[in-house]
């Protein structure tokens, strides 16, 4: 199956381009049949996104405490201390992963037997998951890796590689280097809750790789949709969102 990018800025044709391609002929919303049904628009509904640590959304180590490198808190102490203007989110750069699936705002789950695409409200960003085997592209730097997945049961597991170093783990300046490798589990364990893990591994940052599990709640009702997110340009040349009731982080 071939997947073509189309040229947009709005999520929405982004969107109907998806689920043109997820959904099978005349639009029925069947998921395939032997694959656990993940199609939804899902929330996160914690705090991780403004900081891991404080969330207590890191299970391993157990202490909750990301396990840096000793040379590498310096740079997590500067990027911290520096976030109200540094944090790449907050200017419109592509949120990366694992970080966009704990934003304060929604994203959409499509599937089909090749693939599960997601589509993020925050900067039109999506990802598309393949399930056909085949290899990472390696050696191009992505803000939302290159990813490959599989079935486990009832569980995607998503392979996640080829990262740039250009995005934040969350709003208080933890970091990840180019290096990044994570794991991520999803489960549907009832009709309203999405059980989301991920390994999270970086050599070149941390001492060993670490985890971080939070449920993820189906929005439904008639205000359960993605919404646009657009950039704008400020006086001084920095890019910033424009949604005007963009959930505060």
């Amino acid at each position: 199956m071939k997947f073509i990018i189309l040229a947009t800025r709005s999520v929405r044709s982004a969107i109907t381009a998806l689920a043109f391609v997820a959904l099978p002929a005349w639009g029925q919303a069947a998921a395939p049949a032997a694959a656990p049904d993940l199609r939804g628009i899902w929330q996160a509904q914690n705090t991780a996104n403004a900081n891991l640590e404080s969330a207590h959304v890191i299970v391993d180590p157990p202490d909750g405490k990301i396990p840096y490198q000793p040379g590498a808190l310096a740079t997590r102490k500067q990027n911290f201390e520096n976030r109200a203007t540094a944090d790449p989110e907050t200017k419109c750069f592509q949120p990366g992963v694992p970080r966009a699936t704990y934003l304060a705002t929604p994203f959409q789950i499509f599937q089909n037997d090749g693939a599960v695409y997601i589509v993020y409200q925050d900067v039109h960003a999506y990802r598309i998951i393949y399930l056909d085997s085949s290899s990472h592209n390696q050696g191009l730097p992505y803000a939302m890796g290159d990813s490959r997945g599989r079935w486990e049961g009832n569980t995607l597991v998503a392979d996640v590689t080829s990262f740039s170093d250009a995005t934040w783990l969350d709003g208080a300046g933890n970091y990840h280097s180019g290096d990044l490798h994570v794991v991520e589990r999803y489960t549907r364990t009832d009709q309203d809750t999405l059980m989301y893990e991920a390994t999270i591994e970086d050599p070149a940052v941390f001492t060993r790789p670490w985890k971080i599990k939070m449920p993820l709640r189906l929005q439904t009702g008639p205000g359960a949709q993605i919404l646009e997110d657009e950039c704008a340009e400020d006086e001084r040349g920095v890019r910033h969102h424009v949604l005007p009731f963009r959930a505060a982080k």
